[in-house]
């Protein structure tokens, strides 16, 4: 059986412990029987990079969102100077990317799993109560064989392959209307 294509949206990494769990993520996919994409990690363009990933997604049937600390701020303020000012202290966000590439993916209608570092500032499309799960993990190894982990990659693995097999049926359907009568 051919792999099937899924879109994995992660930043570079910065430490060792994130380039480690990237790596298992991608292997726990491997061994899933899906091939995952990254634009700039594997999969490279010489397109604009939003042309890049919408050009890739429209070759995937699911998509991966891997959110790691990018940026830290020791300190700071949210809302500056208005009335609802609001110190922040301890703030780790990911990068930007993870966000519109979710926000692409959603758009799609394509199977979204999201997997958020412990600790990351969750907001946007890295929030409980959107119309996917976010998974809050440490960010090691041990943490793709937890219960959770595992029944939410099954379930999202049954998604992918529905699509995938949607996929192949509008495919063939779209081959035969266009064959002589």
């Amino acid at each position: 059986m051919e792999a099937i294509d899924v879109f994995l949206s992660v930043g570079g990494t910065a430490t060792a412990q994130q380039e480690a769990f990237i790596c298992a993520v991608e292997d726990r996919l491997r061994s899933e029987g899906l091939a995952p994409h990254t634009v700039g990690r594997n999969t490279f363009s010489t397109d604009a990079p939003l042309k890049a990933v919408r050009d890739l997604m429209n070759t995937c049937s699911g998509t991966v969102v891997i959110a790691l600390e990018r940026t830290y701020f020791p300190s700071g303020l949210e809302k500056r100077g208005g009335p609802k000012e609001t110190p922040l202290t301890d703030i780790k966000l990911p990068t930007p990317w993870n966000h519109i590439e979710a926000t692409m993916a959603y758009i799609k209608g394509l199977p979204l799993m999201v997997i958020m570092e412990a600790g990351l500032k969750s907001e946007g499309l890295l929030e409980r109560g959107n119309d996917w799960y976010v998974q809050t993990v440490d960010p090691t190894p041990a943490a793709l064989t937890t219960a959770e982990f595992n029944g939410i990659l099954a379930n999202w693995r049954q998604r992918v392959a529905a699509y995938a097999q949607a996929q192949q049926s509008q495919k063939l359907r779209k081959g035969r209307s266009k064959q002589p009568v």
